[in-house]
């Protein structure tokens, strides 16, 4: 059974040629489809029951559109409505939106619209449901994915297949990979699939420190070595002995470091900074890179002798902007984590909005995103796209589809925030005559502004 077939549609039309062919059309593309002609009756069955979608007129005996929105979010925060009527304003449109409505329906309308809007629904539930399928699999079974990395896109299928094979050898391991790209979980994943997992795992930036702080951390320090040097001090690698080192940004490593690192990876020994016995190690290197390596070999900045030892096995991390289908997973991986068992939403055309931006911060950013909407969220659970994305002018260019091709939510939303702008630049700035020009009380105003943003 496909999942468009499993999607539960609440349809509320009081209309009869309207709700009649309406479910007709819903049935034959498979949807299951209950069809009631009564607001109050609505509401009592998304108390009840459990939809993926209702689609309701505003205009309804019993109770309103707005109240079956409102009973449906309250019941169910996921479920997504679509509000349709004839007496299509403005102030309908935007109040339906404010509540929570996911689009907005003007009568007469195409029955493939809906179909159409159902589709991209379903599409996004499909891809939640095989995700969190992946998710649970994941947690239950060792066989599957990576500790700690979440992803089922092709891409990322290809990275779990070389560290499962790589993990169990010696073998050095780099990892290129723009930044924010999740290379540091990469080399977890390697270490604790690795023979060397009870032991330690020691990360460092090269680029993080100048010359001779990475020189001294990396190789440790005898007493003496420099002023500061009061007593003995391991470095890094005598500390990951046994275990893996992680060698982040080795593309920032200085030359004359790269020298003392390739006899650590050829002899397995050094000496420390101001000291003249040898140290033996036994661990296992792997290194990450945010430019291609060999660029910097050609340019002279990395010595070849050491790319050559590092890359024994070369393994490339793709940008989030390329994990098809990820990004749903992500979001919901995140949510989860910093939500502090606060369960949110992110609706479907939020995610959608979220698949199209091009993300050049990679899953950093995405996790930054997530923490940031909800921190915004102001106790509300419907994260909102303002705060999962940025707006900022120079951007929404590229975060926003073209005019004819964006929904009429976004468009209405857009035009009351610009019109709110409009309004109190008119009245400079003095709410209560903005809320007079309105025609809305102070309170709603005050909650609008703070809605958009709107200082």
């Amino acid at each position: 059974m496909s999942h468009e077939a499993q999607m539960r549609i609440l349809l509320v039309e009081d209309e009869p040629l309207i709700g009649l062919t309406l479910r007709d059309d819903l049935e034959a593309a498979g949807y299951e489809v209950t069809h009631v002609a009564d607001g109050k009756q609505a509401i009592d069955l998304v108390k009840q029951r459990s939809f993926d979608v209702v689609i309701t007129d505003v205009r309804l005996p019993g109770a309103d559109g707005m109240q079956v929105l409102h009973a449906t979010k309250t019941a169910r925060p996921s479920t997504e409505v679509l509000v349709m009527t004839a007496f299509a304003t403005i102030d309908h449109a935007v109040e339906a939106m404010r509540m929570g409505a996911d689009d907005y329906i003007q009568k007469p309308f195409l029955n493939e619209h809906v179909l159409e809007r159902l589709r991209r629904i379903a599409k996004f539930r499909a891809l939640l449901h095989e995700n969190q399928q992946l998710k649970e699999q994941l947690q239950t079974s060792h066989g599957q994915g990576l500790p700690g990395v979440i992803g089922n896109s092709r891409v990322m299928q290809d990275v779990v297949k070389t560290v499962r094979t790589v993990a169990p050898t010696d073998a050095s391991v780099l990892i290129e990979g723009e930044s924010g790209t999740g290379k540091e979980r990469i080399a977890r994943a390697i270490h604790s699939l690795s023979n060397r997992k009870d032991k330690p795992f020691v990360a460092l930036s090269c680029g993080a420190l100048p010359d001779t702080l990475l020189e001294s951390e990396l190789f440790g320090h005898e007493k003496g070595a420099f002023t500061d040097a009061q007593k003995l001090r391991r470095g890094r690698f005598e500390v990951a002995d046994g275990g893996t080192i992680f060698l982040d940004d080795i593309d920032d490593m200085p030359l004359s470091v790269q020298v003392k690192l390739l006899r650590v990876l050829q002899e397995r020994e050094f000496e420390r900074v101001g000291g003249e016995s040898l140290v033996h190690v036994d661990l296992r290197v792997v290194a990450a890179t945010k430019v291609p390596l060999l660029e910097h070999v050609r340019a002279g900045k990395f010595r070849e002798d050491l790319y050559y030892r590092l890359n024994v096995v070369p393994l490339k991390l793709p940008p989030l902007r390329d994990r098809e289908g990820d990004l749903p997973l992500l979001v919901q991986f995140f949510v989860e984590k910093i939500g502090g068992g606060r369960s949110y939403t992110v609706k479907t055309d939020v995610l959608e909005a979220m698949s199209d931006y091009s993300w050049p911060g990679n899953v950093r950013e995405l996790e930054n995103r997530c923490a940031q909407a909800i921190a915004m969220s102001g106790g509300a659970t419907v994260l909102k796209k303002e705060h999962l994305l940025p707006v900022d002018k120079s951007r929404r260019a590229a975060l926003e589809p073209p005019t004819a091709l964006r929904s009429l939510r976004e468009v209405l939303v857009e035009a009351e925030r610009a019109h709110l702008e409009h309004v109190l630049r008119g009245v400079g700035g003095h709410r209560t005559k903005a809320a007079s020009v309105l025609g809305i009380s102070r309170k709603v105003l005050w909650e609008k502004l703070r809605d958009y943003g709107i200082e």
